[in-house]
């Protein structure tokens, strides 16, 4: 089953389901030009800071929209430059945390292998209104499964390819994110794979998202948290400069 992507869903997403944020932000914006013009600031200044302001307030977008848009993410062309494709896995695991937006992509380039999904979202500790909004146009794809973090319903070393996609940060505590992580090891077959892809918590995510760069980990994060997992293997690959391809064998 194809699921076709609309023209500039990716940052389209973003402005629905943060928009509480962005008409906050229209609101500042209107404030800070009335004070501007109040306090007669010198144009120059009044530059500076509606530029800063607007930079703040539009990067994000255009950052999103690059990658989620345009940058052919959803495509899975990486998948060949990892060689993934060519190995026709029998079975392989997508672990989201509330919104699905790759299973039925993956079904469509793995078409002869079977595809589980799981779900770690938890209504009491995933409160932002981002998720919320988001769990509700989220499409679910066929015997979508719930679980907890700590536990993956699946016999050991069961599964090909574990993909974790724009998820795990939303694991806070390092701790969980190390016993979930385990599990994913667990179900892997020998030489089994995690793919997992994320922001992170560096320069260029600084640029783009400023304070909301905090919401991702740093590299030596996420690298810490496979080698304490018990992963043999951990390579970085980037996907645009915002975004990182973690490849970890079992």
């Amino acid at each position: 089953m194809v699921k076709k992507r609309k023209k500039f869903q990716g940052v389209l997403n973003i402005l629905s389901f943060n928009r509480h944020f962005y008409v906050i932000g229209l609101l500042v914006l209107v404030v800070l030009i009335a004070a501007l013009n109040f306090f007669k600031i010198p144009p120059v200044i009044t530059g500076i800071i509606l530029g800063v302001f607007l930079y703040g307030f539009l990067m994000p977008l255009l950052v999103s929209a690059y990658v989620y848009d345009f940058s052919g993410y959803y495509h899975f062309a990486w998948l060949e430059e990892l060689g993934l494709k060519k190995e026709n896995p029998q079975q392989i695991v997508n672990i989201n945390a509330g919104f699905d937006e790759t299973s039925f992509i993956l079904e469509n380039h793995f078409p002869k292998t079977n595809i589980q999904v799981f779900d770690f979202y938890n209504a009491k500790e995933h409160t932002e209104p981002a998720i919320v909004r988001a769990r509700k146009v989220s499409l679910v794809y066929p015997n979508t499964q719930q679980i907890q973090t700590n536990h993956i319903p699946l016999e050991d070393n069961s599964v090909a390819i574990v993909f974790l996609l724009s998820a795990v940060h939303e694991i806070r505590s390092h701790a969980e994110k190390v016993l979930f992580l385990k599990e994913c090891k667990r179900i892997c077959a020998p030489n089994g794979k995690i793919i997992t892809v994320e922001h992170l918590r560096d320069i260029p995510n600084f640029l783009a998202f400023s304070i909301g760069f905090t919401h991702f980990f740093s590299r030596n994060i996420w690298k810490k948290a496979f080698k304490e997992a018990g992963f043999a293997t951990f390579k970085e690959t980037k996907f645009t400069p915002f975004m990182s391809i973690f490849l970890c064998s079992s």
